[in-house]
């Protein structure tokens, strides 16, 4: 598969964010997307798992068998961790496990693969951030979709976490996968490509920020 940018310009109420932002994706590969607080990390992967509409321009990903709609080729993992507090953790994972549909690893499988095992049981509710962090991210491996779009997916997890979480990536891209992951920290998801969404601001914007 392939993700195709073209053109795109995102707007969050009256302020436009970037535009003229184009690039493509192939399979096998991330792309890590860094720039200062506001200029747009998180909407551009809200709008390319259709949760918002672009201002202008075109995406879509190559070989999905809906190339211009597919978010159902997509996971989307946020700021929120979508935990259900009262369910335990295997309960939750069963949920978006069902929900998602074309079933991968198995709820026990992926609760071992981020380091939850002998933890399934356990409320949600009583879970320490970097366990939920974890939870989240073992929606990842439970469901086959080849596109990953990732909000800053270390977030509160310990060191080893993070490696854990690093090898599980690579795994990914180097099965044929797509990672779109927006960070402020260092990502090793094996072959990767960058972008800087600073250098993509309006000119009004530069202006602005440097008083000219």
């Amino acid at each position: 598969m392939r993700l195709v940018v073209a053109d795109l310009a995102c707007r969050r109420g009256v302020r436009l964010l970037f535009q003229g932002l184009g690039f493509t994706l192939e399979a096998g590969r991330a792309l890590i997307v860094t720039g200062p607080n506001g200029t747009g990390k998180s909407s551009l992967l809200r709008l390319l798992a259709g949760l918002a509409r672009p201002e202008a321009g075109t995406l879509r990903l190559d070989g999905a068998p809906e190339p211009e709609d597919f978010a159902e080729e997509t996971h989307y993992l946020g700021h929120l961790d979508a935990h259900k507090p009262s369910l335990s953790a295997q309960e939750n994972l069963a949920f978006w496990r069902a929900m998602l549909g074309r079933p991968a690893l198995s709820v026990g499988e992926a609760l071992e693969a981020v380091g939850l095992g002998g933890l399934e049981l356990l409320p949600v509710a009583v879970l320490s951030a970097g366990q939920k962090r974890r939870l989240a991210l073992a929606r990842l491996l439970v469901a086959q979709r080849p596109l990953w779009l990732l909000d800053e997916p270390t977030t509160a997890l310990d060191v080893s976490a993070q490696a854990r979480f690093g090898e599980l990536a690579r795994a990914h891209v180097a099965a044929g996968g797509l990672i779109v992951a927006a960070t402020h920290a260092p990502l090793d998801f094996g072959p990767s490509d960058a972008l800087d969404l600073g250098a993509w601001r309006p000119a009004r914007a530069l202006i602005q920020e440097e008083g000219l």
